[in-house]
């Protein structure tokens, strides 16, 4: 039986976090602290919690973290994953998001190992900005190499996701507008959610949609391509057609009723929601020796729980058990 929540939708979308360590310490997500505690199960484990989810109907598998290419044996756990198959009988869509620092030597290997896209991390098209939002006083250059190495594999559609902070990078739109038609990538703004382990969130630091585009059509004008309707990004190009923009916006114009995602997390725990209050142990139960039945049914049992929506900025609104690291991207 296929996966479907209690407010009819289908879920059809896993996001696997394959580690909560990452090489960035980025000022929107991690405090920059050193000295945490990081959570990683063997590969073993994350590929039969896939397999058993794929046997109920997942069809998309995106593998974040943390940075996912950190851990040494993922090519080989994305060609196992390959091998899976989906119930309308396809290989399962594998994707990446990754900050790309690694990426210009592991984008070929991935690639023939069965993955399909990637989505890569980057917030600034200047050195300077992008140093002093990642901490990484070099990291411009491997991820541009990253980007550009994902785009002679062939993953694509190439991603390049851009979060937006008013003081930080604001001024970066039409630079990544020129990007997104000189690199031939797309390029995605995200407005910022309360996610970061700081706790620093609130509504003024957020660039919204609507000032994104007001700021993309002073660059050019844009023009709105269709969307499916479970796609989180709302799409533009320009005038001429080239380049594409996607903007992201869950704090202005949320799109939680088609939501067709599900997380599992560096230590298997599955969140039906970013901002869900609650884990639910799927790990611990297959450690305990549930059988992959036992498993299956529990995760029927958490999908019927997702949340119908959100409540970022609503009073009462209470930030989620997990910042965006230890949940998975």
């Amino acid at each position: 039986m296929r996966l479907r929540d209690k407010h009819g939708r289908d879920i059809t979308d896993l996001r696997v976090s394959i580690t909560d360590r990452c090489n960035y310490k980025c000022v929107y997500c991690r405090t920059g602290n050193e000295g945490a505690v990081y959570s990683e199960l063997p590969f073993a484990d994350y590929l039969r919690m896939v397999r058993i989810f794929v046997g109920q109907g997942i069809e998309k598998v995106r593998l974040t973290g943390g940075e996912p290419l950190l851990r040494g044996g993922i090519v080989e756990f994305v060609r196992s994953i390959a091998q899976l198959r989906t119930l309308s009988g396809e290989t399962p869509d594998i994707a990446v998001t990754t900050n790309g620092h690694l990426l210009a030597e592991m984008a070929q290997p991935l690639k023939d190992a069965g993955l399909k896209r990637a989505t890569i991390s980057m917030d600034a098209v200047d050195a300077e900005k992008f140093a002093r939002i990642t901490r990484v006083a070099n990291g411009y250059d491997n991820v541009l190499a990253g980007i550009r190495a994902a785009k002679r594999a062939g993953l694509e559609p190439v991603k390049v996701n851009c979060v937006l902070l008013r003081g930080f990078n604001e001024d970066q739109i039409m630079e990544f507008a020129r990007f997104s038609r000189e690199e031939g990538v797309v390029v995605r703004f995200i407005e910022f959610m309360p996610l970061e382990e700081d706790r620093v969130w609130t509504k003024e630091i957020v660039v919204t949609m609507d000032e994104i585009l007001e700021k993309l059509n002073q660059f050019r004008p844009v023009r709105q391509l269709p969307n499916t309707p479970s796609e989180t990004a709302r799409r533009y190009t320009f005038d001429d057609g080239l380049g594409e923009i996607g903007i992201i916006a869950p704090v202005s114009h949320p799109f939680c009723g088609h939501c067709s995602r599900v997380r599992l997390t560096s230590d298997g725990k599955i969140r039906t929601c970013l901002f869900s209050l609650f884990d639910h142990d799927l790990a611990g139960r297959m450690h305990q020796g549930a059988d992959d039945s036992a498993l299956a049914e529990y995760i029927h049992s958490v999908i019927g729980q997702k949340e119908v929506r959100h409540h970022i900025g609503e009073p009462g609104f209470v930030k989620p058990s997990r910042s965006m690291v230890h949940i998975g991207g």
